[in-house]
């Protein structure tokens, strides 16, 4: 299967050319182009979800927001209807009360709950169902960060179906909430899709080259095959979002 992570950056109007009512046409063109068979959004607004729902033709988008009403930033997945099963769908908020919306860790964390979509998807052509999660970690705690990464692992540890895991971490791999993944999924044979690829944060090329980071993955305990940063070259300035989507094909 052909996985991406795409971070679609809110729909900020202070972002000119490049706030998302502007660059709408170019995600779905790139999307439409890459045409992956599961998708995990990052940043993406009541007005974005509604957006995206209408606009990826083929797809069935499922999510909720994070805050405590069910609207704000969703963790969106969207997978294409004609070759999957939808089994089950989970919202679980990183927290000590992860059932409870809007919620959130203390020390380090920022003001911004912060949780994760889990669905369990039964493919066309396999009998087993698999667990499709997709997250976005805190952006100032590298604490926060650490207990969301390791609230995840223990979560799918309980899992028994394979796993694909997409998001932005917010963390660059040589960080410990990064490594903490893979070492504490190392007994399912967990690894980075991502771990060869360069920056995908690139802040809409403001950031010069030397100072982009990669924060954007996917994990996996299926087999990882050909990962790579989708390009985004700006076209009269702009780009189809502040992050590079990745994608990886991965086999179950």
């Amino acid at each position: 299967m052909k996985i991406m992570s795409f971070n679609l950056r809110f729909d900020g109007p202070w972002d000119g050319i490049n706030a998302f009512s502007n660059r709408i046409p170019r995600v779905l063109e790139t999307i439409e182009k890459e045409s992956p068979d599961i998708i995990g959004f990052q940043e993406v607004t009541d007005s974005m979800r509604k957006t995206m729902r209408e606009g990826l033709k083929g797809y069935t988008t499922i999510g909720c927001g994070r805050d405590r009403n069910y609207h704000g930033e969703a963790m969106l997945i969207g997978f294409k209807t004609e070759l999957f099963e939808l089994i089950s769908v989970e919202n679980v908020w990183l927290s000590e009360t992860p059932k409870v919306p809007g919620t959130k860790y203390g020390l380090d964390h920022s003001g911004c709950p912060r949780m994760y979509t889990s669905i369990l998807l039964k493919h066309n052509n396999i009998e087993k169902p698999f667990r499709f999660i997709n997250t976005h970690l805190d952006h100032e705690g590298a604490q926060a960060r650490a207990l969301e990464a390791t609230q995840l692992c223990n979560d799918i540890s309980k899992y028994e179906e394979k796993f694909v895991l997409t998001g932005d971490f917010n963390a660059e791999p040589t960080e410990p909430e990064i490594k903490l993944i893979t070492e504490k999924l190392s007994h399912r044979g967990c690894v980075d899709c991502t771990r060869e690829l360069g920056p995908t944060f690139h802040n809409f090329g403001r950031l010069p080259a030397e100072k982009q980071v990669k924060i954007d993955y996917i994990f996996t305990d299926g087999i990882c095959k050909n990962a790579y940063r989708v390009e985004d070259i700006p076209i009269n300035g702009q780009y189809y979002s502040d992050h590079n989507a990745v994608c990886a094909e991965i086999e179950i």
